[in-house]
């Protein structure tokens, strides 16, 4: 096999910006093709429910239920695949499981609040959402850590309900998927996937209760099916394909960079795996590791087309030129294999999760390190922040004037409401207003 030809880049170049645009470019947008089927199945479902939920995944998922009893796990089924799993497999779910929870209890908030002088009592009151719903994606992918990632901080934040939708095409069910449900705590499971299932947690059916957010991964028609039901319901995010950035100093292992870089080139071809370098014979040794390892990767095909399409080894002058480039990409995962991470982390703006020195490979941040893998991509990172608790939970603003501070506060309400022109407003305050 040919040696892969990878994009080198370099700060120097006199069109380095133009070409730091084009390696970034992704639009994440459905076809129009797309969008009508959603469409459609969105107003089927609104309009016939569990009827419509049946049709269509018997159509998509290749099944003969008669009705959503039969699409629907047990509690017992859920226990009973996380009694069966291997012994090994289940000690490392309940170790993952366990890490994430701890670090998603940090993560809660509180309801607070203080009372002025004159008796007024301002504050925030912090409230559980009462029903979540998450997406799995079925079949033969299997992600019981994202069961794990979404559902524990629900769980976590106090949220009432979780209900979880997984597709089973062909019947194919994942013994995996359904014991991180039981270990998670996840109320119901529905065997629905697609625009159906997203259209069935949106609106509600005689079956299925309607939530209040939406989260989890899934392919373009569920991604397209979130955005259309954003409004209705909340949801996490519209996530573009997974992203790597490794920072490296010129020291680590190239075979630990190449594998690294793997890591995420694996997922699909769209992934992008970035590595930046003030050393140019380290580069050069990365892109050898490569081009020997990718050989004996199980994916290589993937690989191969994810690292030709959108990869690229970024050379610059120094660690400070490295910081400027990472945030100018705001990579949904960043690598530090550097001597001293933490030296440069105040140099770090915009970065999903941020993964320090050379012994801290990102794959641990997917399983079993504690932080949430879901992670804003595609740049998102200057302005998201990875899903956690909070995303679970709502704030209500606490108002409770005294008299005495209705009364002082009424005469500067009542100032700003005639400048408005707002009357009522203004009257309203000054009724609060004491004669002196």
């Amino acid at each position: 096999m040919s040696e892969l030809n990878i994009r080198r880049l370099d700060s120097q170049q006199a069109d380095f910006a133009e070409q730091m645009d084009k390696l970034l470019a992704w639009e994440a947008v459905s076809d129009t093709k797309v969008n009508q089927i959603v469409d459609e199945i969105l107003t089927r479902v609104k309009a016939d429910g569990d009827a419509a939920v049946v049709e269509y995944t018997n159509r998509f998922d290749r099944l003969q239920a008669v009705g959503m009893a039969e699409l629907e796990m047990s509690q017992a089924r859920l226990q009973q695949a996380l009694d069966n799993l291997p012994k090994e497999q289940r000690q490392a779910l309940e170790t993952a499981a366990e890490r994430v929870r701890s670090y998603h209890e940090r993560q809660k908030g509180e309801s607070w609040q203080y009372t002025e002088a004159d008796g007024t009592m301002l504050g925030q009151k912090v409230t559980p959402m009462d029903r979540v719903g998450l997406y799995v994606p079925g079949g033969k992918a299997s992600y019981p850590s994202s069961v794990l990632m979404n559902a524990m901080p629900a769980k976590v934040a106090g949220v009432g309900e979780i209900i979880m939708v997984v597709p089973t095409p062909d019947g194919e069910v994942n013994e995996l998927v359904l014991a991180a449900a039981a270990l998670a705590g996840v109320d119901r499971v529905f065997c629905i996937g697609g625009a159906q299932a997203v259209a069935a947690l949106a609106y509600g059916t005689a079956t299925v209760p309607k939530v209040d957010k939406i989260v989890g991964p899934g392919n373009i028609f569920v991604a397209t099916a979130k955005r259309a039901v954003f409004g209705v319901v909340g949801i996490d995010m519209i996530a573009g394909p997974s992203e790597i950035l490794v920072v490296c100093d010129g020291k680590t292992d190239p075979d630990w960079i190449a594998m690294d870089l793997f890591s995420q080139a694996e997922h699909d071809e769209d992934a992008q795996s970035i590595l930046v370098s003030p050393d140019a014979d380290f580069i050069d040794a990365v892109e050898a590791s490569i081009n020997k390892l990718l050989p004996t990767m199980e994916r290589e095909g993937i690989i191969s087309v994810s690292l030709r399409d959108r990869a690229a080894l970024v050379k610059v002058q120094n660690m400070d030129e490295a910081m400027v480039v990472t945030n100018r990409i705001a990579p949904e995962h960043l690598e530090l294999s550097v001597e001293e991470p933490e030296a440069l982390l105040p140099q770090v703006r915009h970065a999903g999760a941020i993964f320090m020195g050379r012994y801290t490979a990102e794959a641990l941040g997917d399983y079993c390190a504690g932080p949430n893998h879901v992670l804003p991509t595609s740049g998102t990172a200057r302005f998201s922040s990875p899903l956690g608790v909070y995303d679970f939970q709502k704030r209500s603003s606490l108002i409770m004037f005294s008299a005495d501070g209705a009364s002082e506060m009424g005469k500067v309400a009542s100032v700003l409401a005639r400048g408005e022109s707002l009357t009522a407003h203004a009257r309203s305050a000054e009724y609060r207003i004491k004669e002196d």
